[in-house]
């Protein structure tokens, strides 16, 4: 049985993690759009700006030489304001404008922006500016910029902000995405639950519905629609199978008892009888293959679960090796059972005593005389086991997944008695009580049966039982 998945593990939340991620990142991509936009539009209204200020100027340069430009650059550095312009020597040393000294610029051309001083309400700030280099004749050079400080702290604002902003999203969208699974995982869970008590033979159960009307509640009625029409079918089936049990079982033993009758009779009166016994025989083996196939049924319907008690498999495993002894030391085979004590399970003490049983019964069927079997039941980390292990001709490998189904004899077996539903009925009894049955090879020669019961599906009713 399969356990509950975590949280992390479910489909509804890697479904919201996909989501969360999708949306942190075209929110990313959206904000990174909208900065850049943002920033390339400011800036071009800066640099037209300057270019309005450059030709200006260099109209004054055109009419007026280098004294009437700087005699303008100085008139217009008086206005305080965003504009900045500083005209300059070939040594950058000042000759006019509102800046001190030649900032550090680190490229020569085009449109820059770098740091500059500046007096704000009696003290100095940097501040961030945005100009163009003119090249004037005689290593003269001319720099007018604007200062877009402002725009810089928004722009270093929103870088900051931005890495912050996706990592709430994606934690708020995990916490909701966390909420989402949970209340998801309640109505599975419910589901869940109901089928397995339905696996586990309660037909009777159903799908609870939340009265919201979404399509969980949907799902819900349509399983318990297909539950219900499950539920006639096997019910349909019982009766069936009840009907077959009283019309065909009781004239068969009928019959039997009368062909012993007239064994009787024979005998007494001195006359052979040898058909009517082999008569009686074939009603035995349509008796007992009639009696195996409704235990089969009876255990996949589940219909014996009520007789479910605590067990020790080391008392079952005895009974069966004392039942069998005879038949062992009849046919010369050393039938050897292993101490065991405390192996405790769940289960149907009758239906695991005839698997058990039917193993044995293959196991001294195929091994030949002074050949051994051996009987196990022990206890592990992952639950308890029962095998019996032989020193026959074992079965290959690629035919142990048939042998498991009804009616299924291989070609060695053919000429023996018996009506190949043995394995069939050991894999219902392994079904019924959620274990499983696995066929091995016996070292070193021979087959191995194991009837292996998993520890977490039979630890909570044994003490529910003890209780």
């Amino acid at each position: 049985m399969r356990t509950k998945p975590g949280l992390l593990q479910t489909q509804a939340f890697r479904i919201v993690l996909v989501y969360v991620l999708l949306f942190a990142l075209s929110v990313s991509a959206l904000l990174f759009f909208t900065y850049w936009n943002t920033r390339r539009t400011l800036d071009a209204q800066t640099d037209q700006i300057i270019e309005a200020e450059i030709t200006g100027l260099g109209e004054q340069y055109q009419h007026l030489g280098l004294q009437g430009l700087a005699e303008t650059v100085r008139s217009r550095s008086l206005h305080l304001g965003q504009t900045l312009y500083l005209l300059t020597d070939g040594l950058k040393r000042p000759i006019a404008g509102n800046l001190d000294s030649w900032p550090q610029i680190s490229e020569a051309g085009g449109f820059v922006e770098f740091d500059y001083e500046r007096q704000v309400d009696g003290k100095m700030e940097t501040r961030r500016a945005r100009g163009r280099i003119v090249a004037l004749a005689g290593d003269f050079v001319l720099l007018v910029a604007q200062d877009v400080h402002d725009r810089y702290l928004t722009e270093r604002m929103f870088t900051t902000t931005l890495p912050w902003t996706v990592a709430l999203i994606l934690v708020l969208g995990l916490l909701g995405g966390g909420l989402m699974s949970r209340n998801m995982l309640r109505r599975l869970d419910a589901i869940n639950r109901t089928s397995g008590e339905i696996i586990a033979g309660d037909l009777t159960r159903r799908v609870p519905l939340a009265g919201s009307g979404d399509e969980f509640d949907a799902l819900a009625e349509n399983l318990n629609r297909m539950l219900d029409r499950i539920e006639r079918l096997m019910k349909g089936l019982r009766e069936v199978t009840d009907s077959v049990a009283h019309d065909l079982r009781t004239p068969l033993n009928r019959l039997r008892n009368r062909l012993e009758e007239s064994v009787a009779r024979l005998n007494a009166s001195g006359t052979q009888a040898g058909e009517i016994e082999r008569a009686i025989a074939e009603t035995d083996q349509l008796i007992a293959t009639f009696n195996a196939l409704l235990l089969i049924a009876e255990t996949d319907a589940g219909t014996t679960r009520a007789a479910m008690t605590p067990l020790d498999l080391g008392e079952v495993a005895a009974d069966v090796a004392e039942l069998y002894e005879p038949l062992a030391e009849e046919r010369k085979i050393g039938l050897a059972l292993v101490p065991s004590t405390g192996v405790a399970t769940l289960g149907n003490r009758s239906l695991i005593a005839q698997a058990l049983a039917n193993l044995v019964d293959n196991a001294i069927k195929y091994t030949p005389p002074g050949g051994k079997v051996r009987i196990r039941a022990a206890a592990g980390d992952n639950g308890v086991e029962l095998s019996v292990a032989d020193s026959g001709p074992g079965i290959p490998p690629a035919d142990r997944a048939r042998v498991v189904e009804r009616f299924v004899r291989l070609e060695a077996s053919r000429n023996s008695p018996g009506t190949g539903l043995g394995l069939s009925l050991v894999a219902a009894v392994a079904h019924f009580h959620n274990a499983r049955l696995t066929l091995e090879d016996n070292d070193p020669t021979g087959l191995k049966a194991v009837l292996r019961f998993p520890k977490a599906a039979l630890r909570t009713p044994l003490k529910a039982a003890a209780e």
